[in-house]
């Protein structure tokens, strides 16, 4: 271990041992399974709350080693002794398999040894950890929840025991133990002999309890006084022990832990390191863990200074005066500028203060509050000027700030936001501290995390000019830095070409927003509450009184206690009430309180949305989302602040939100126009299989063809459950589904599921054969490419934890399909633009929401809109099938809709 990865010491030296199973399971008890599982349906809410927990001891504690012991599956050397050793235990739940493996990579990552060992348990390990620690002069603290670990306890050892979940940790000493169990640490195992241990399948002496046992220990000095005192014991107890004595005995053999293996990991490898910043980053971003990734480099802080290439800043001019800037750029502008846009929020919104430069030699600041008209209008000329190639994070987001003040921003080389997305498209953020971190080993100091896209560095005090001054030398340097990475990556034509003039299309978009019809948005606001008071009374009459409808636990006692329901999945605080458990629940019994119950939250979701839409309205009365560039991996777009990607479209209600999304003053209609079936196009595409071909060139329903394949059946009797089935299922090979995810969709069992998929490759060969040389070919490059080019690349196909290199495979048949989806509608996007500006057209694009585009159209314009707009979306690429453009008109989105 080099110096500069260790962390400070601390005196005395502390130990921290945690009982990897027992923590994993309290932790997957503890966080519900379904809000933890990231696209490719793995689990990962033990995962989750393992390293939350660690984190947290860390954080408490500062131990200065740390290790974790896992068991293993092989049989141990009580096993073999009393085969019926931990019998009867409950099925481990289908949703934890795997995430062992996963926490076990994550130590890895973050250089903390995992230790197992054959024949043994991981109680073993700890308490052998514990004896060498104490010798070593260290103090231990033993993590488990295993009550065998409380005959560790000494005055140099104590056990953190969880009561409830993973943050109620208190510590274990000797009097605690004496308080709660009436004997000392070192008599425990005796008394758990007596007393037997359900968890381990240990029984007792009947009739013989704690407090029973207790006194027993201290009269007789501890169980092997008590064995050499067993006839002078009177009573049914006496009798009882004295006919189970062969069960105590053989307890105390099980339950004392060995404290003398040969571990095969020394005290000196479990020094707490620095994490291994690269691979944590790999492996959080595979988890999709992004509040923890911060929360666990902000409890290791910065690299030393001596893993960190610091560079040196030149002072920066103040430029005040139109003379000042054009001489500055004049001399300096030729190369590469870096251009940072200094921001304060103003009026709940972000303003531009000054504007930032760095160049290959000098740098600059030009204080926009303070210049004056003529210097303003020389920097306007700059700003403007494709003479100068500026690089910027967040081109879209400084482009909105520069055009609210006036400004026109033009000559953008480079966003190095974007160019670091395009180079590693899974990392969870691409801000400009977090990129500047990982590829420069450089800091930005920030008063806050990253609003609307932009940084706000730290402009306390009276220098304003320096942390942007520092943001922008970071981006030129960044520039500099991703071009090549960029190049050997094949993005720099997607960077270029497709995503920076898209950014452009974008900030039009989000500055013109889309108009909202007020007084609708109310009345739906107005009716959703009526809806959830009437579900509220209904449910309360079903049952006789009130209760809180939104509170798991008094629900659970309703459901099950009171109205004796089937029990639904068995969580750490009950049984679950989450949606899918109780529509399973009002699907078997109809009872009227679940019919009430859902219809309240059904209600309350969607008032939810209404009431977001309403705060999104902006003084224009108009909304306007902002689009992310830089969220999905595979390249498709993100609707933040508000989504009006998740509104529901088949629901009446859903229908109902659409109707307040508007046409414009001075505007005649909206036009809404879609891919139909892109992701199955594509999918005919890439695999070349004829079939499919066959049915979109000959414009067949397409589910009803291939239904009609898979069954055997004459496509018109192709029943609508068939077709959903097929529906269901093309869609999820496209999505990497498995025969599990099927069955789990369509509730089905898994083997129709598998059946069904295997009548499915049967009849559709070429599909099964592209989907298996994808991901081969992928595991050979390193990556998965789109029809132009844009790669993920999946390091975890090569990994050695299968858990990892199914999460990876499963994003190898997504990423080419869903990517070029992506690609596809973000060419239309530019076509459309490039077609609208071409033919002089008021007209405008408002909205990208998945596959379809919405357009709001000027009078007299409707024909020459549709034509170019069918045009230009067909002609986002050439595939072996046709690209099928649904157009729809209306006043609303709803009534253009298709």
């Amino acid at each position: 271990m080099s110096e500069s990865t260790k962390l400070v010491a601390t005196d005395p030296q502390r130990l921290l041992v945690i009982d990897g199973h027992s923590m994993a399971f309290r932790a997957f008890y503890a966080l519900p399974a379904e809000n933890f599982a990231i696209d490719t349906g793995q689990h990962t809410n033990a995962v989750h709350g393992f390293v939350s927990m660690l984190l947290t001891m860390i954080r408490q504690q500062k131990p200065t080693h740390v290790a974790v012991a896992f068991d293993l599956d092989t049989p141990t050397f009580r096993s073999l002794e009393y085969t019926e050793y931990k019998g009867g235990r409950n099925k481990t739940p289908e949703e934890f398999y795997g995430q062992i493996d996963l926490i076990q990579k994550v130590m890895e990552a973050m250089n903390i040894p995992t230790i197992t060992m054959d024949g043994y348990e991981a109680d073993d390990i700890i308490a052998t950890l514990a004896a060498k620690g104490e010798a070593a002069g260290l103090d231990v603290l033993v993590v488990s929840g295993d009550r065998d670990a409380f005959q560790l306890i000494t005055e140099k050892t104590l056990v953190l025991y969880p009561k409830k979940g993973i943050s109620d940790i208190p510590p274990m000493d000797g009097d605690a133990v004496e308080a709660k169990y009436f004997v000392r640490p070192e008599q425990y195992s005796d008394l758990a002999a007596l007393v037997g241990e359900t968890a381990d399948n240990l029984p007792g002496v009947p009739g013989v309890g704690p407090k029973t046992a207790a006194k027993w220990i201290n009269l007789y000095g501890g169980l092997e006084g008590i064995l050499e005192n067993i006839d002078s014991i009177k009573g049914k107890v006496g009798d009882s022990l004295r006919e189970h004595v062969d069960n105590v005995t053989r307890n105390r053999r099980l339950n004392h832990l060995l404290r003398d293996l040969e571990l095969p990991v020394e005290l000196d490898a479990m020094e707490l390191e620095r994490p291994n910043r690269e691979a944590v980053e790999e492996l959080f971003d595979a988890l999709q863990f992004n509040t923890l990734r911060k929360r666990l480099f902000d409890l290791f802080g910065d690299e030393p200074e001596d893993a960190r290439e610091e560079v040196e800043i030149a002072e920066h001019a103040m430029l005040a005066s139109a003379a000042e800037i054009h001489d500055w750029f004049a001399k300096h502008g030729a190369q590469l500028l870096g251009m940072h846009a200094a921001t304060v929020p103003a009026s709940g919104s972000l303003d531009v203060v000054g504007l930032a430069f760095a160049s290959v030699d000098a740098n600059a600041y030009v204080s926009l509050e303070e210049i004056d008209a003529d210097a303003e209008q020389s920097l306007a000329k700059v700003l403007s000027s494709g003479n100068y190639a500026k690089a910027v994070h967040d081109y879209k987001g400084t482009y909105k700030l520069l055009k609210n003040r006036g400004l026109e921003l033009a000559g953008v080389a480079d966003d190095t936001m974007i160019t670091a997305y395009l180079i590693q498209p899974d990392r969870r953020s691409h801000d400009l501290p977090d990129i500047a971190q990982v590829h420069l080993k450089m800091s930005l100091e920030t008063t806050e995390a990253p609003a609307n896209g932009q940084l706000t560095l730290d402009l306390e005090g009276p220098d304003l000019a320096t942390p942007a001054v520092r943001a922008a030398h970071v981006v030129r340097e960044l520039s500099q830095h991703l071009a090549g990475m960029l190049v050997e990556r094949g993005g720099d034509s997607l960077l270029k070409e497709l995503e920076m003039p898209l950014s452009h299309v974008l900030a039009q978009m989000e500055m013109a927003g889309i108009a909202i019809d007020a007084a609708k948005l109310d009345e739906l606001y107005s009716d959703f509450t009526m809806t959830i008071d009437l579900a509220t009374a209904e449910a309360f009459a079903a049952i006789g009184h009130e209760v809180n409808l939104s509170s798991p636990k008094q629900l659970q006692v309703v459901l099950f206690e009171e109205l004796d329901l089937p029990k639904t999945k068995k969580i750490k605080t009950g049984f679950t009430t989450d949606a899918e458990s109780l529509q399973d629940l009002l699907v078997k019994t109809g009872h009227p309180f679940l019919v009430a119950l859902m219809a309240y939250r059904d209600a309350t979701k969607l008032r939810q949305t209404v009431e977001g839409l309403r705060k999104a309205v902006a003084s224009d009365g108009r909304i306007h989302t902002t689009y992310a560039q830089t969220v999905a991996a595979t390249g498709r777009l993100s609707s933040l602040n508000p989504n009006l990607q998740n509104i529901p479209v088949r629901s009446e209600e859903g229908r109902r939100i659409r109707e307040v999304f508007v046409v414009g003053e001075g505007y005649e209609t909206l036009l809404t126009a879609d891919y139909s079936q892109i992701e199955m196009r594509i999918m005919a595409h890439l695999s070349g299989d004829e079939g499919l071909i066959q049915a979109y060139q000959e414009g067949e329903d397409l589910h009803r063809f291939v239904g009609s394949h898979v069954f055997d059946v004459e496509p018109s009797e192709v029943t609508n459950e068939m077709r959903s089935k097929v529906k269901a299922m093309s869609y999820g090979l496209a999505y990497g589904l498995s025969s599990f995810g099927l069955s789990k969709q369509l509730k089905i069992s898994v083997d129709e599921a598998r059946n069904l998929m295997k009548d499915y490759f049967s009849r559709f060969g070429a599909v099964r054969d592209y989907l298996r040389a994808v991901v081969d070919q992928a595991r050979k490059d390193g990556y998965t490419e789109t029809i132009f080019g844009r790669r993920r690349y999946l390091p975890e196909l090569a990994s050695d934890n299968r858990q990892l290199r199914d999460i990876a495979e499963r994003a190898a048949l997504n990423a080419p399909i869903q990517g070029s989806a992506a690609d596809i509608i973000k060419r239309a996007m530019l076509g459309v633009q490039d077609g609208l500006a071409d033919a002089g057209l008021k007209s405008r694009m408002l909205l990208q929401v998945h596959d379809e585009l919405v357009l709001e159209v000027a009078p007299g314009e409707l024909e020459a809109v549709e034509a170019m707009v069918r045009e230009k979306m067909g002609a986002a690429a050439e595939l072996k099938v046709p690209l099928d453009v649904h157009v729809g008109i209306g006043k609303s989105w709803q009534d253009a809709g298709h």
